[in-house]
């Protein structure tokens, strides 16, 4: 009797672990397994993957500077066009104007698209900037804007240059290096007008 139960539990247990067997091969079947959808990276993707993902956050900071920044010169720019007592900073005020609000449309849907939020103001350098230009006038609004401009913008153009080189986000690079060029425009520009006022570099 022992013997015959023994056979019994035997043969059950053999029916079990089958139909397990086949029940997972059915569900194996049914949902691929990570590792299909997944493949294993080599070293070379795997570090090309950490890059992008840094590169993700050096994007949205310069995103969000270069918005502030503009921020910054379109208000300097209205106060040149306001204050200057030279047609040549005017001018340049204006151009400030125009330029940084056709760019900062452009650098805002890029913010969107990688999911950056606009400035709420100016910085607390370009605040104070922008109170002490105020309390000029005259010659002292001239030679001050010129010296802030000259200055703004050789910093700003070495912080678009790196972004360019470093960039693996193809729609932040491209507004990067139409920043670039238009920064190095502005640059040379306020140059020949920091000279024609006697200005140094």
């Amino acid at each position: 009797m022992k013997m015959v139960l023994r056979r019994i539990l035997i043969v059950f247990g053999t029916v079990l672990v089958s139909g397990s067997l086949a029940l997972a091969q059915m569900r194996g079947a049914e949902q691929p397994s990570p590792a299909s959808n997944n493949p294993e990276l080599n070293p070379d993707q795997q570090q090309r993957q950490q890059n992008a993902a840094f590169g993700t956050m050096q994007d949205k900071d310069f995103v969000h500077s270069a918005l502030q920044g503009g921020m910054a010169e379109v208000q300097l720019g209205q106060l040149a066009t306001q204050k200057g007592a030279s047609d040549d900073v005017k001018q340049f005020g204006q151009k400030m104007v125009d330029d940084h609000t056709r760019l900062d449309g452009e650098m805002q849907q890029v913010a969107q698209q990688i999911g950056v939020s606009a400035p709420r103001g100016l910085s607390k350098k370009d605040k104070a900037l922008v109170a002490k230009l105020q309390s000029l006038s005259g010659t002292e609004f001239d030679d001050a804007y010129i010296e802030a401009m000259v200055k703004d913008h050789k910093n700003d153009l070495m912080d678009f240059r790196q972004e360019v080189a470093n960039s693996q986000n193809p729609t932040v690079k491209q507004a990067a290096q139409q920043g670039q060029q238009m920064i190095d425009e502005h640059l040379q520009l306020i140059d020949q007008i920091a000279k024609a006022h006697n200005l140094k570099d």
